[in-house]
C-alpha cells in the first residue's frame, strides 16, 4: 500500500496560525490528518513548508486550457486540459462543449472513453453540454450549426455519443418541448442548468420546478433583471434550492455585480467557474475556437467583433479576485469550488473536503492562492519550479 505524508501545512479552514498540520495519505484516500508533532510515517514526504492545504478545485465550466479544447476531439487534449487545470489548483473537471447536430461530434464520443484513466492532471469528471437546446437570441459565443430544438430524438442521440459521460446540461426551459427535456435528464441523473436563455420569470420558476436546480454563468447569456421585468435573474436569487455558477472575474461582469451577486445568494449557493477557453494559462495572444478567431487579453478571451468568450484566468487567480472583490476569507473562496462544485455534481460524500475516507485531491497553496503543489489520487502532479 503506497502512502504520502504531508507535513508542515496549515489546513485552510483552521483558525490556528502554527504551520503542524498533517495529512495522510493511503492508496490514494485520506486515512487520517491531525497536528502536533505526532505525525506517523509514510513511504514518502511532501512538506508543505507552511502554506495552506485545502481540497483540490473542482472547475464544473472549463472548454479548453494550455492550448487544447474539448473540441479538438483527442485523448491528447484531454490530458493537456488536465495537466493546465492542475496548475491551476484544479483536481476535477466536467469538459465542457457543445453538440452539433448531424455530425459526428467525435469529441463527446472521446471525453467518453477517457474517464477513469489518469490524464497526468485533474480529473475528467464528464461532460458539460452547453446547449444545442438553447435560445438563438442568447447563445453568445456558441454557434448556430451547435443548437436545435428539444425532442426526445435529439436528447437520444446525445445520449448515445455521451455514453453516461453526461454530468451536467445547459439548457433554456422555454423552448417548446424544454421543460420534458428538463426531466428527462432529472431522471437520467443529469443536473439539468439554466442558461443561454430568454426565460421570464414565470418560465424561469417553472423550469425550476421541473428539476432544473443549477445556473450556468449568472447574469451572462440572459436578460438583465428590470424593475417590471425581473426575468430569470428575479426567479433564480428567491430561490435557495438552486445553486449558481458566477464567473467571478471582475470582467464577464463587474466587481461590484460580483459583490451583489455573493451577498445576495450566500456562500453556499455560490460555485465560481472560469469558463476557461485553450489560452487559459498561456500569453496572451491570437487563437481559434470552433473555428473562429479570437484574441486573449489581460486574462479575457474575445471574439474580433468584441463578443466576451470566456476566460483565460486560472481558477486559483479568479478565487483571488473573488476574495478581493467580496471581502470574504480565503476558506469561504476555497469552498465555492471544493464543497458547493462538489455537492453540485453528487461527488461531496467523496472529494471536495479534507475528510477520513475522501479521494486524495488537494492543493498546496501560497498566501496569494497561487498554487504550489497539487496532488490527484496521493499522487503530485504538479510543484512549482524550484522547490
Amino acid at each position: 500500500m503506497a502512502s504520502l505524508l504531508i507535513s508542515n501545512c496549515r489546513l485552510y479552514d483552521s483558525s490556528q496560525t502554527k504551520a503542524d498540520d498533517w495529512v495522510l495519505v493511503t492508496d490514494g484516500i485520506i486515512e487520517r490528518f491531525g497536528h502536533g508533532d505526532a505525525a506517523p510515517q509514510a513511504h514518502s514526504v511532501l512538506d508543505a513548508g507552511g502554506r495552506l492545504l485545502a481540497p483540490g478545485f473542482i472547475d464544473v465550466h472549463i472548454q479548453g486550457a494550455g492550448g487544447a479544447d474539448v473540441l479538438d476531439a483527442t485523448p491528447e487534449a484531454l490530458a493537456t486540459i488536465a495537466k493546465t487545470c492542475a496548475r491551476c489548483g484544479v483536481t476535477s473537471y466536467l469538459a465542457t462543449t457543445v453538440y452539433k447536430p448531424d455530425q459526428d461530434n467525435r469529441h463527446l464520443e472521446v471525453v467518453s472513453e477517457c474517464i477513469g484513466h489518469d490524464l497526468g492532471g485533474a480529473r475528467l469528471r464528464g461532460t458539460h453540454l452547453e446547449g444545442p437546446f438553447i435560445s438563438p437570441k442568447k447563445r453568445g459565443m456558441i454557434q448556430p450549426n451547435c443548437l436545435t430544438n428539444p425532442s426526445p430524438s435529439a436528447l437520444d442521440a446525445i445520449l448515445s455519443k455521451t455514453d453516461d459521460s453526461l454530468a451536467m446540461m445547459t439548457l433554456a426551459p422555454e423552448l417548446s418541448g424544454g421543460l420534458d427535456l428538463v426531466r428527462a435528464l432529472v431522471d437520467r441523473g443529469v443536473v439539468a442548468s439554466l442558461g443561454h436563455t430568454s426565460a421570464t420569470y414565470e418560465e424561469t420558476l417553472g423550469g425550476f420546478d421541473a428539476g432544473i436546480n443549477h445556473v450556468t454563468h449568472l447574469f451572462n447569456a440572459m436578460p438583465s433583471l428590470h424593475h417590471r421585468s425581473p426575468g430569470p435573474l428575479g426567479a433564480i436569487f428567491e430561490r435557495p434550492d438552486v445553486t449558481v455558477q458566477v464567473i467571478a472575474d471582475g470582467v464577464h461582469i463587474h466587481p461590484s455585480v460580483v459583490r451583489l451577486a455573493y451577498t445576495g445568494l450566500g456562500p453556499d449557493r455560490f460555485v465560481t467557474i472560469t469558463d476557461g477557453m485553450q489560452a487559459l494559462g498561456l500569453p496572451d495572444g491570437h487563437y481559434t475556437y470552433n473555428g473562429i478567431p479570437y484574441e486573449a487579453r489581460d486574462g479575457a478571451a474575445r471574439y474580433k467583433d468584441g463578443t466576451l468568450i470566456g476566460t483565460a484566468l486560472g481558477l486559483n487567480r479568479i478565487l483571488a479576485r473573488l476574495a478581493e472583490f467580496t471581502g470574504c476569507s480565503t476558506a469561504t473562496a476555497i469552498r465555492t469550488v471544493t464543497e458547493n462544485a462538489a455537492a453540485v455534481l453528487g461527488i461531496d460524500k467523496k472529494t471536495g473536503s479534507i475528510a477520513v475516507g475522501y479521494d486524495a485531491d488537494l492543493v498546496v497553496l501560497e498566501e496569494d492562492l497561487s498554487v504550489h503543489t497539487t496532488v490527484v489520487a496521493g499522487r503530485v502532479v504538479h510543484q512549482k519550479c524550484g522547490d
